[in-house]
């Protein structure tokens, strides 16, 4: 009996192996709870797919939860995630603050948290282990560094700008809007006269860009939003109010998504800033490093490009999202 048993274990053991995967692994699929922030856009929707693709390819079992943009909805994932005991949380936080309390007791249960997209402000470092993503505060300075260059092709000109900004209190807004601010501090001519939140949606770009079209009409030189979706959004409204979106207003966007680069093509739009989505085969390789005990970097910077309307057509057979 014993030695059928050895038998067994060993054929088993010899199986693993034979399929290219460890023993441990075999037995045990490394288990991800992952918490989104929710759909509210083709970015977001490109990050999901990469990361459910990439567990599947890595034989991780993906524990995957939408938040729908709300932050207590992503404490609720995040606690089911403790309670079942999952090797990682990964989530990509709604907004940056009020995660202290969620974080502490996932420490407690000594379950290792990665941030993806986003950032947190939190008390303690230490709550997390790494966070990769884009740097968006040098997206907003990239945003801000086109357009004070195309400035220069009118420099008697006053250049009026109304912004979209991301969800209210998200670190992609907060930043976005501070590089942004910074790369055009210099230029008196660059003037932001109206900015408000459109959620990074569609359709609120569109409402927004209505209220700002009805408030300032023609006194619009410029739109910069912070993503794509919004920027989308309120090309539509220009549209409807009788104006030449790329053309009459300078429209500057975020994400370099499928539907940007159409909009360059079409020439109603002017510039993207790339902020790549494609994260998930890096959150499985940190994920699977943290687990085996090896160090990994605090901070993961995505590389990224800026793509002109100019550019669109000969890059656009790229676009992977």
């Amino acid at each position: 009996m014993t030695i059928h048993r050895r038998t067994v274990l060993a054929a088993g053991l010899a199986a693993a192996f034979t399929l290219g995967v460890p023993a441990a692994f075999a037995a045990k699929p490394l288990v991800i709870g992952f918490s989104q922030v929710g759909a509210e856009s083709e970015w977001r929707t490109a990050n999901t797919v990469s990361i459910k693709d990439a567990a599947k390819k890595e034989g991780v079992t993906l524990k995957f939860a939408d938040a729908q943009q709300k932050q207590e909805n992503q404490v609720k994932a995040i606690r089911s995630f403790i309670a079942q005991r999952v090797d990682v949380i990964a989530f990509s936080p709604v907004v940056e603050s009020g995660w202290d309390t969620v974080l502490l007791e996932a420490k407690r249960a000594k379950i290792p948290v990665i941030l993806t997209d986003r950032a947190v402000k939190v008390s303690d470092p230490s709550l997390y282990v790494s966070f990769l993503g884009s740097d968006f505060v040098e997206e907003g300075r990239r945003a801000g560094n086109w357009l004070v260059e195309r400035q220069k092709k009118t420099p008697d000109a006053v250049l009026n700008i109304v912004e979209l900004q991301g969800t209210v209190g998200s670190a992609p807004a907060l930043d976005r809007k501070k590089g942004f601010e910074e790369a055009i501090a210099g230029n008196a001519k660059l003037k932001v006269i109206r900015s408000q939140t459109g959620d990074f949606t569609r359709a609120k770009g569109k409402e927004v860009m209505e209220a700002f079209l009805k408030a300032e009409g023609k006194k619009i030189n410029v739109l910069y939003a912070h993503n794509d979706d919004m920027a989308i959004g309120a090309i539509q409204a220009i549209e409807e109010a009788g104006l030449k979106p790329g053309k009459d207003i300078i429209v500057i966007s975020i994400d370099g998504v499928k539907g940007a680069f159409e909009a360059m093509i079409a020439g109603k739009l002017n510039v993207t800033v790339e902020c790549n989505p494609l994260l998930g085969p890096q959150l499985m390789q940190i994920a699977r490093d943290v687990v085996g005990g090896k160090a990994v970097p605090k901070r993961v910077v995505t590389q990224e490009s800026v793509f002109p309307a100019e550019v669109a057509a000969k890059e656009f057979p790229n676009r992977k999202y």
